[in-house]
């Protein structure tokens, strides 16, 4: 009965787990391991030893975390072209079966624009911005962790503090699908002027497939440069969102708000060649102002449709 209840108690706080991993690692797979390997421990732990069941969780799976941080940096080494993190995505309506990931990547502090600038910090700088700034995990215990000290702990959150801080928040719902949905029907037109003109004059685009298909293999910035790219992979892609289109998108959900996902549950002999690929977008003042192309099928374990 005691490990009946002790599981039930683990399930209550899956979701929340879930998320700080996520944020941690930029994972989906490191993610959903760490939350299990704390489980783990917890069996191996007298009740005696836990004052909050959730604060002992959650120092857990940090821990957890900042190892697989570390093996995270040692691929990023020899990984060829952009690095982007995993994208959590599921169908435009809402599953009714349960998905604690997709509950938690719906926050905000999980969007793409967010999850791509913590990527960019040093896994100091990230762990001690998410625990202390995110979830107020006090400075000493975040030092803990790092097996830092306090002083270098406080650095690395201020740091990530004035990295975050550049990033826009996320806009309405209702304003990112506005603006996704113009940039599509502007990709329709094949005019270089109407996609230009859906995107923002800051925006960038950025493709992560590990050479495995093409994409961007660097950051493409300008609104005119990303017009004619686009057009260029609708062009020799044949991508539309017709079931005869060679190759087909659909609306999902990626990271809380409307994407796309390619080639889904495609079984056409002319699109096997060409692996599934999932686009996300970050709006700001209603244009789309990034585009993430996650075309890399290794990371692609977040999509569940």
């Amino acid at each position: 009965m005691v490990a009946a209840l002790l599981a039930e108690l683990f399930e209550s706080h899956r979701a929340h787990l879930l998320s700080v991993a996520y944020r941690l690692t930029g994972s989906v797979g490191d993610a959903e391991d760490a939350v299990q390997e704390s489980f783990l421990r917890l069996g191996g732990v007298h009740q005696s030893e836990i004052d909050d069941l959730g604060i002992w969780l959650t120092t857990a799976v940090s821990r957890i975390c900042v190892d697989h941080l570390r093996s995270a940096a040692t691929r990023r080494e020899t990984y060829v072209g952009q690095w982007l993190p995993e994208p959590v995505v599921t169908g435009v309506r809402p599953s009714t079966a349960p998905d604690p990931l997709a509950a938690a990547v719906r926050r905000p502090e999980c969007r793409l624009a967010r999850m791509v600038a913590l990527d960019t910090l040093t896994s100091h700088q990230r762990v001690a911005f998410v625990l202390h700034d995110e979830l107020s995990v006090p400075l000493d215990e975040v030092a803990v962790i790092l097996d830092i000290s306090v002083d270098a702990a406080e650095q690395a959150a201020h740091r990530a503090r004035t990295v975050i801080g550049g990033i826009a928040l996320p806009v309405p719902d209702s304003e990112h699908d506005t603006a996704v949905r113009a940039l599509l029907a502007a990709l329709a037109t094949g005019d270089v002027a109407t996609v230009a003109a859906a995107l923002h004059r800051e925006s960038v685009l950025i493709g992560d497939a590990n050479g495995t298909t093409s994409t961007a293999a660097n950051i493409v910035a300008g609104a005119d440069d990303i017009a004619r790219i686009m057009l260029a992979l609708v062009r020799a892609y044949g991508i539309g969102d017709s079931p005869d289109a060679a190759t087909r998108y659909e609306f999902a959900t990626v990271n809380g708000q409307l994407g796309l996902v390619m080639n889904l549950d495609s079984s056409s002999d002319e699109q096997n060649w060409h692996p599934a690929r999932v686009i996300g977008f970050t709006v700001r003042d209603g244009l789309v102002c990034a585009a993430y192309d996650h075309a890399n099928p290794a990371k692609l374990t977040g999509v569940r449709l």
